[in-house]
């Protein structure tokens, strides 16, 4: 457990709140705008805590990540079918692709997987919750931190209620099943009842692309709700200058500063 409580805390130091960079997607869709030299976008960019990989771009990355001592490296250790938005997958089929102890020999700080609830067939909820809680208990086990992904199959959807009940709901199930921080989404003006009811720290998703003002004002509001962070991905590589982006959103997650003064003080 020290190496757990050692680990979290590097990726969550106490009254700070933290950038994640996921570079991840090629995983599950293939080449994509900003990625598709992953490690030349890794390398550009500044400004994160830390990052997170598949297992195969920890391996091809692993020196630039070794050139920044402070940086945090997450690596993802279960496919999701429903992350192939190209097929336009909703059942929620997941697959381990690397257990606690094979992300620790590739060097990682700190694992995630995901995890599937509500998605209507309660044989699929149980194969996601089996996976997540055998794996939540290996980490334990090898004394790394894993994070719990709340990333709902019908996102987009629900009705706002709706989709705010699930996220309130599996936060706190995924908490309960050993997760020692969720990412997941923000589901608005309630988002406090979400951070509330969930033992675990809360990680903002940036989820699909937006522009930058909205992004910030996403984030922010995120903070204000008591979460610790945010995992923004495409609002980050796709936008149109990504490191002027990362330096605003240092300015609003870190510093507190208003998104529209951030926007401003960073030309957006």
């Amino acid at each position: 457990m020290i190496g757990t409580q050692l680990r979290l805390h590097r990726l969550l130091p106490s009254g700070k709140n933290i950038i994640i960079l996921p570079v991840d997607h090629g995983e599950f869709q293939g080449p994509r705008k900003g990625l598709i030299d992953a490690r030349e976008t890794v390398s550009a960019l500044t400004g994160y805590d830390a990052i997170l990989l598949s297992p195969g771009m920890m391996e091809r990355c692993w020196d630039v990540i070794a050139s920044r001592p402070a940086l945090v490296s997450i690596v993802r250790i279960n496919w999701n079918s429903d992350y192939c938005f190209q097929w336009d997958y909703r059942q929620g089929i997941h697959g381990l692709v690397r257990t606690p102890d094979e992300a620790l020999a590739l060097g990682a700080d700190v694992v995630l997987a995901s995890l599937a609830l509500g998605t209507g067939d309660p044989s699929v909820d149980a194969a996601s919750v089996e996976m997540f809680a055998r794996v939540a208990a290996q980490a334990k086990a090898a004394g790394i931190p894993i994070g719990g992904e709340v990333y709902p199959s019908r996102a987009g959807l629900m009705a706002e209620n709706e989709f705010h009940d699930l996220i309130w709901r599996s936060c706190r199930i995924a908490s309960e099943l050993g997760a020692d921080f969720i990412k997941t989404f923000y589901t608005g003006p309630r988002f406090a009842e979400v951070v509330e009811a969930t033992p675990a720290p809360i990680i903002v998703l940036g989820a699909s692309k937006v522009n930058e003002a909205d992004a910030l004002a996403m984030a922010a509001a995120g903070m204000a709700a008591g979460a610790r962070g945010v995992v923004f991905g495409r609002n980050v590589f796709e936008s149109t200058d990504p490191q002027r982006f990362l330096n605003a959103l240092g300015a609003v997650v870190r510093d507190g500063a208003a998104p529209a003064d951030a926007a401003a003080a960073h030309g957006w």
